[in-house]
C-alpha cells in the first residue's frame, strides 16, 4: 500500500467524512481497529437531526450540516440520508420556565410549534396527562446512520482513498516532517498529516504520538426496544424528549426504544448496557408514558465522548507538526459531521472557511491549554 498524503486514524462518522472531503484533495487512507466501521458510537446512536441538543455552537454546526443530509452530492447515495420525524419536547407544569428558555435558545435555528395540553397529547397521545406544555419541530430528521457512513466510504474510494480494517494502531512514531503509524498487524503506513479521529481512544492516540492528551471524558449511554402500547399508531409517533435531560423515546422498527440519557464515565471499550440504566430507562418510560415495558427485547449501550468544554476540537495540535485533533463530538457526531468535514477540509487544505456563524476559535483544542491571563 502506498503511502497517502493524509492518514486518519477512525473509521467512525468523524474520521469518515473528514476523509471522503479530503479525497478530493490528495491521496488518504483510514485505519480503523474494527473490522466494520461505526462500530462503536456512530453505529449506535438514537440518530436524530434536531436543535434541543447541546448548545448554539453546536446548532450552529447542526444547521450548517442540514442543506448536506437533505440534498447530498452527486454519487454520495442511492437512498435518503434521513426521513422526516417530529421532534416533541414535553414538560409538566413545574418544568415550563426551562421549555421557555429553550424555547427562545432555538428559535432563530428552527421553526417551532408550541403547543398546549391537548396538542401535545394530539402529537404523542402515549404521553401521561401531566405533560402539558411542549414544543414541537415538525422539521426534524431521523438520520439513516449507516447510509451516512457507506456515502462518506462510497466518496472516499471513488476518490481513490482506501479504508483499512482490522487496523489497530500499535504505536505511532513522530519523523522530522511526517509521522508512521505501525498496526498490531504490523502494516506501517507514513504520512505528512495524521487525523486523529479515534473517538473514545483519541487521548490514547494522542499519548502515543507524544501528544498531549486532551482530558476527553467518554460517557456510556443506554437504549432499550420494547413493545409499544396495543393502540399505539407507531408511524405518527415523534421523537419525544423530556425536558430535563431525563428520557427520550420513539418508534424503532415496530416497536419503541428509549433511554434514561445516562451519562456514566467510562473507560474506552466496547460498550455494554448496565442492568441498573437498563431498569431505569423502563422507569422512567413508565413514569412519563402509558406504556408498559414487560418484555425488553433488545438493548445496548454506546459511548459518547466529550471534551471539557462539551465542543469538539478541530485544529492542529499545538505541540505536534501535522497531527490534527477531530474529537469530542459527544452525542452530535452524526449531525454535524458533514459541518464538521468542510471545517477539517478548510483548515487543513485551505478551502475558504465554511460557517461564518462559527468562530475557528471556538473548535481549537489548544484552548485546553491555554494559562489563566
Amino acid at each position: 500500500m502506498a503511502n497517502p498524503d493524509i492518514l486518519v486514524i477512525g473509521g467512525g462518522i468523524a474520521g469518515l467524512s473528514a476523509a471522503a472531503a479530503l479525497s478530493k484533495h490528495g491521496k488518504v487512507v483510514v485505519l480503523e481497529a474494527e473490522e466494520q466501521i461505526g462500530f462503536h458510537s456512530s453505529g449506535r446512536s438514537a440518530t436524530m437531526l434536531h436543535y434541543f441538543l447541546g448548545d448554539q455552537l453546536v446548532r450552529a454546526l447542526t444547521l450548517a450540516s442540514r442543506r448536506f443530509i437533505e440534498d447530498p452530492p452527486p454519487g454520495f447515495t442511492d437512498v435518503p440520508l434521513g426521513q422526516p420525524m417530529p421532534v416533541l419536547i414535553h414538560a409538566r407544569d413545574d418544568e415550563r420556565a426551562e421549555l421557555d428558555a429553550l424555547e427562545s435558545e432555538i428559535r432563530q435555528f428552527a421553526e417551532l410549534e408550541r403547543l398546549d395540553a391537548a396538542g401535545v397529547h394530539e402529537l404523542c397521545p402515549i404521553l401521561r396527562p401531566d405533560a402539558v406544555h411542549g414544543l414541537a419541530d415538525h422539521q426534524a430528521i431521523r438520520l439513516d446512520a449507516h447510509a451516512l457512513l457507506q456515502g462518506n466510504l462510497r466518496q472516499l474510494r471513488a476518490n481513490r482513498g482506501e479504508l483499512v480494517g482490522s487496523a489497530r494502531v500499535a504505536s505511532i512514531q513522530a519523523n522530522r516532517s511526517d509521522w508512521t503509524v505501525t498496526t498490531e498487524r504490523g502494516d506501517q503506513l507514513t504520512a505528512p498529516i495524521l487525523i486523529n479521529a479515534a473517538g473514545s481512544w483519541a487521548d490514547e492516540v494522542a499519548r502515543m504520538a507524544g501528544i498531549q492528551p486532551l482530558g476527553l471524558e467518554p460517557k456510556r449511554r443506554t437504549i432499550i426496544t420494547f413493545d409499544a402500547p396495543p393502540d399505539a399508531a407507531l408511524d405518527r409517533l415523534p421523537f419525544a424528549k423530556t425536558i430535563p435531560d431525563e428520557l427520550y423515546f420513539a418508534p424503532e422498527s415496530g416497536r419503541l426504544f428509549a433511554s434514561p440519557m445516562d451519562e456514566v464515565p467510562s473507560d474506552p471499550c466496547d460498550a455494554q448496557p448496565d442492568e441498573y440504566e437498563v431498569a431505569l430507562a423502563a422507569a422512567r418510560m413508565e413514569e412519563r408514558t402509558t406504556a408498559k415495558v414487560t418484555r425488553i427485547h433488545s438493548r445496548w449501550a454506546g459511548l459518547r465522548t466529550f471534551t471539557p468544554d462539551r465542543h469538539p476540537a478541530v485544529d492542529f495540535a499545538v505541540d505536534g507538526n501535522g497531527f490534527f485533533w477531530l474529537a469530542g463530538q459527544g452525542g452530535y457526531g452524526l449531525q454535524t459531521s458533514p459541518a464538521l468535514a468542510s471545517i477539517v477540509e478548510s483548515l487543513i487544505v485551505g478551502t475558504p472557511w465554511p460557517l461564518p456563524d462559527v468562530e475557528p476559535g471556538d473548535l481549537l483544542a489548544a484552548r485546553f491549554f491555554r494559562q489563566p491571563a
